[in-house]
């Protein structure tokens, strides 16, 4: 029975519970949707000050803007090099299993898919390097946009370190709200196995078990995707800068399988956060590359969508030569960042990038729309798992992280 006290069984009971229930008593998925955005909202509303107090004591800790802007720089580079590898694996594995291959498009609506073929040809995406400056600061933390907190955050903690003494009051104020909102963070991570049991009810009560069998080629096709990306990428990166992946997934299990029940990445941002900096890491490294991460590096979500595109190709029987690929590579790698850690955004940058080659017919996004839910969750966590390897690897790079601490508490 002592188990049962582990928050990382308990959120798995939730999810196995969520599904039994979402599977025999489907009218039940309208409740579970209000108790997983309950549970999410509850996070939320603590994400966007955990962000700013964070950065601001972290930059200001560094003491130095020559290791604020190296530790950038590396997390960016970090950040296309490997998502780029992403989408390259996305588009070798379709290639070869060819998932879309076979399936027939008869009786299939495209109203469904209206909607995000809208929102897809809508999204201007010359305009989301414009839109990390926010207009209004304000705004921007009541709609919790991640990139243009980070970015204010980083102004901020500049002017305050131009203070010099003047700003020790207010740094130490500061680190009591901050700890103030980790003790509130606490305890709502306690009604994670009750937010997991919302979001799976919902998906199973929604979407039922019968799109999976329809379309269960390409989702089993991108989940061996994904656990390819994670334990030979990821694992070859961890073990070149001398830790060890399968431990850190341990230290993280319990953020692992809340993802996999809210379906959002988003839900452990600053559980992650305070983890990370318990385990040793720095608390300047952790504060930036988590939260550029949730925009710059979505692993799973570019798998994804590159796999997407292939998949879609190949339901339309349209032959993408070398040279189309790698235009459908270009096109994602700038799409693919506007995409947002938050269930349905792949789907709608999936849209968008469609609308952008011209070549595939947009109706086919109603055959992804029943599985999407299902894969949203693998995305998530590949997302997940990725900002937290490359949250290590640049700590590993600045020699700022405490490696005693590491191996006390991650594991050697």
């Amino acid at each position: 029975m002592k188990y049962l006290k582990i928050l990382y069984v308990q959120v798995l009971i939730g999810i196995v519970l969520g599904i039994i229930t979402g599977l025999y008593f489907p009218s039940f998925f309208t409740a579970g949707k209000l108790i997983s955005d309950t549970f999410i909202n509850m996070i939320k509303m603590v994400i966007a000050p955990i962000i700013f107090f964070t950065i601001v004591l972290g930059i200001t800790g560094a003491g130095s803007m020559k290791k604020v802007g190296r530790v950038g720089g590396k997390g960016l580079l970090y950040f296309e090099l490997v998502s780029t590898l992403a989408l390259v694996i996305g588009l070798f594995v379709a290639n070869l299993i060819k998932p879309g291959k076979g399936i027939h498009i008869e009786g299939v609506s495209a109203n469904k898919a209206a909607e995000f073929v809208e929102k897809g040809k809508d999204m201007n995406w010359s305009e989301f390097f414009a839109h990390i400056v926010p207009e209004n600061i304000i705004g921007a933390f009541a709609k919790g946009d991640i990139i243009q907190i980070l970015f204010f955050s980083v102004l901020f903690a500049v002017g305050l370190m131009k203070l010099k003494g003047a700003g020790e009051g207010l740094i130490g104020t500061f680190t009591v709200i901050n700890k103030a909102l980790f003790n509130i963070l606490e305890m709502v991570m306690k009604l994670s196995p009750i937010g997991a049991f919302g979001g799976m009810a919902y998906t199973m009560g929604k979407f039922g078990i019968g799109s999976l069998l329809v379309l269960g080629k390409f989702m089993l096709t991108f989940y061996i995707t994904v656990i390819i990306f994670i334990f030979v990428v990821l694992n070859a990166i961890s073990r070149y800068y001398g830790f060890n992946l399968l431990k850190l997934l341990s230290y993280i299990k319990e953020e692992i399988f809340i993802v996999i029940g809210a379906s959002s990445s988003e839900a452990v941002l600053p559980s992650v956060m305070q983890k990370l900096e318990k385990a040793g890491c720095d608390k300047t490294v952790v504060g930036l590359i988590i939260p550029t991460g949730y925009s710059f590096n979505l692993d799973g979500t570019t798998i994804y969508l590159s796999m997407s595109v292939l998949f879609l190709a190949q339901v339309f029987n349209v032959d993408l030569s070398i040279s189309q690929q790698i235009t459908v590579v270009g096109i994602l790698m700038v799409t693919s960042k506007g995409a947002a850690g938050v269930t349905g955004s792949g789907f709608i940058v999936l849209a968008s990038t469609l609308s952008a080659l011209k070549i595939i017919p947009l109706e086919g996004l109603a055959l992804l729309i029943g599985v999407d839910r299902f894969m949203s969750e693998a995305r998530s966590v590949t997302n997940f798992i990725g900002n937290t390897v490359a949250t290590v690897v640049i700590a590993k790079s600045e020699k700022a992280i405490d490696e005693a601490t590491y191996k006390r508490v991650v594991g050697g």
